[in-house]
């Protein structure tokens, strides 16, 4: 496990070969008909910005001064969001001229503070709000949105770090890269066609039950703003505008229970794709194996440049970094990997950079409380070719394959984590995780818990469960997700989350939190409830007027024997419901 690995064991030769022979013979798995979401863009297009650069940036877009559908552009409209000072513009009459015929707008700066713009390629909604909103894409042309936006503002209009198709921002101040920008901004007219990323279950999802919000992991990470929780008549749930998703597949890596899972390819077919790549490396003689997680756009730049990554690296190509987390590098390591690196690129919005730090810091405390090495998983950055290059520091863990059975993410997690626990030496101690890690216990006060079951009915994993025939609550910490659900449902507030890793065996036995005797009604002896349960109902409805005098023995009846024991007392007095 921690022996150095000897350099002059390393050929680099017989290394590159094999992974030749590893491409040849395993393809990386692709959805070859994946479904499409579809932009129509008509060529309305907005220009936001000062009255100077807008009619400027205008001008450029127009292939004719006297038609201003310049480019294959339907229409340009001007939004000014500061007006030129001191008449700047009457000396500036080729402008001017240019740009008479266009749909211009002046807003003052109480207008600019309320400009609102929403939406995507072929449906941007730009209004000014307050009391009275005002939709500018009907006021100025007629029209039930723009379809294209061009933001020259120095502070964007949409706050998001990853702007929808169709937004484009452009800084006129620098010239490097203005005709090009302009150019794909006019080029934006027609049918567009995009893949459709992600697959939703409900059913997995941790997000909502009985009222209560539980895990946010996917809201908290979608660098595009894409994802929102939608308040249905009796539940929330999470929803994902596909004309505003670009991708990223943080969203997937984030979801602990598969509930979000990325489609290009699905999760499942990229850990036995790492898997079999490994096992195809090493029959075909390669030693020393590292797997390099990297975009296609970094693989394609340094194909351009024909910059060639050493034998014993293979590259694992995703669509973006966020497609793979810590489950996906950790299935590398129980494969037989002797490192994982993250190839980090320069355009990597800040939420996606923050959330592989989190997703590297999981996965380094997960594999300390096995007792190995956390700097087997390590962040490459941008254009660092020795470290990309590197022979790893310790041998592989294991070279026998991985093959994962279970259907479900979590469950095929479990997997990696008891073949890691075999080739480590797990600690006792319960390992700290980052904040919002998916990893930790719960704690059951019994003096409080009535077992009511609450618990258990908004559990979204098989984590906690019933005790079938008997009175109980057991739990099991491999499924604990830890959403909250089950601390927030409880009425007794008898549950407190433990946030944390444990890597001894007691994480895959289910544990019984608290058990008690059944309550037998006193009519038929039929157990019903718990003892709690009936003293905490007795006292919560002592003084209800239903229950006054020897109505309360009632509580003490399961729900068969009270009904009777309710009509036998109106047949004897038919005005006892009135007395309620």
């Amino acid at each position: 496990m921690n022996q150095p690995i000897p350099l002059a064991s390393v050929d680099d030769q017989r290394n590159s070969q094999a992974k030749e022979a590893v491409r040849q013979r395993v393809s990386w798995p692709v959805n070859l008909t994946p479904a499409n979401v579809t932009y129509h863009s008509r060529g309305h297009a907005l220009v936001v910005g000062s009255e100077r650069e807008a009619r400027q940036a205008a001008r450029l877009l127009m292939t004719d001064a006297n038609t201003p559908a310049g480019q294959g552009l339907a229409s340009i409209t001007l939004l000014f969001t500061a007006a030129t000072q001191g008449g700047a513009l009457d000396s500036d009459s080729d402008l001017l001229a240019a740009t008479q015929a266009l749909t211009t707008q002046a807003l003052t700066r109480h207008q600019v503070e309320q400009l609102q713009i929403s939406g995507y390629l072929g449906a941007f909604n730009v209004c000014i709000g307050g009391d009275e909103p005002l939709d500018l894409a009907r006021a100025l042309i007629q029209r039930e949105a723009f379809d294209l936006i061009l933001d020259l503002t120095p502070t964007p209009c949409m706050a998001v770090e990853l702007p929808p198709p169709g937004y484009m921002l452009l800084d006129w101040q620098a010239d490097q890269g203005r005709q090009e920008t302009l150019a794909d901004f006019a080029a934006l007219t027609g049918e567009f066609d995009k893949p459709r990323y992600f697959q939703v279950n409900s059913d997995l999802c941790a997000h909502s039950s009985s009222g209560n919000i539980g895990c946010t992991r996917c809201l908290d990470v979608c660098p595009a703003d894409a994802i929102s929780s939608h308040q249905g008549r009796i539940e929330s749930r999470i929803e994902i505008d596909p004309f505003l998703c670009q991708g990223v597949g943080s969203c997937t890596s984030a979801c602990p229970t598969g509930a979000i899972e990325f489609r290009l390819p699905e999760t499942r077919r990229q850990q036995e794709t790492l898997s079999s790549w490994l096992g195809a490396y090493r029959e075909a003689g390669g030693t020393h194996p590292v797997l390099r997680f990297v975009t296609h756009d970094t693989l394609a730049a340094e194909q351009q440049a024909n910059d060639q990554t050493a034998g014993h690296v293979l590259d694992i190509p995703l669509e973006e970094l966020g497609s793979a987390g810590h489950d996906q590098w950790l299935t590398g390591l129980a494969a037989g990997a002797a490192e994982i690196r993250v190839q980090y690129h320069p355009d990597m919005p800040a939420r996606l950079s923050a959330f592989l730090d989190a997703q590297l810091a999981q996965a380094r405390a997960l594999l300390a409380s096995f007792g190995l090495e956390s700097e087997r998983v390590q962040a490459l950055s941008p254009d660092d070719h020795a470290a990309r290059d590197a022979l790893p520091k310790r041998m592989p863990l294991t070279e026998q394959s991985l093959t994962l059975t279970a259907p479900q993410k979590r469950a095929r997690f479990n997997q990696v984590l008891a073949r890691l626990a075999e080739l480590g030496e797990p600690t006792p101690e319960r390992q700290a995780v980052p904040a919002g890690a998916p990893y930790g216990a719960i704690a059951v006060d019994s003096d409080a818990c009535t077992l009511c079951m609450a618990c258990v009915s908004s559990c979204p994993t098989p984590a906690l469960k019933a005790g079938g025939d008997r009175p109980a609550l057991s739990f099991l910490e491999a499924d604990c997700v830890q959403c909250g659900l089950c601390a927030d449902a409880c009425p007794e507030q008898a549950i407190t989350l433990m946030p944390g890793f444990l890597a001894a065996p007691e994480r895959e036995t289910r544990q019984v939190c608290h058990e008690e005797a059944a309550f037998e009604c006193i009519n038929c002896g039929k157990p019903f409830a718990t003892v709690s349960t009936v003293a905490a109902i007795k006292q919560k409805l002592a003084d209800h007027p239903y229950f006054a005098g020897d109505a309360m023995a009632r509580l003490e009846m399961c729900e068969d024997c009270r009904v009777k024991d309710v009509w036998q007392n109106m047949a004897r007095d038919p005005d006892a419901q009135l007395k309620v």
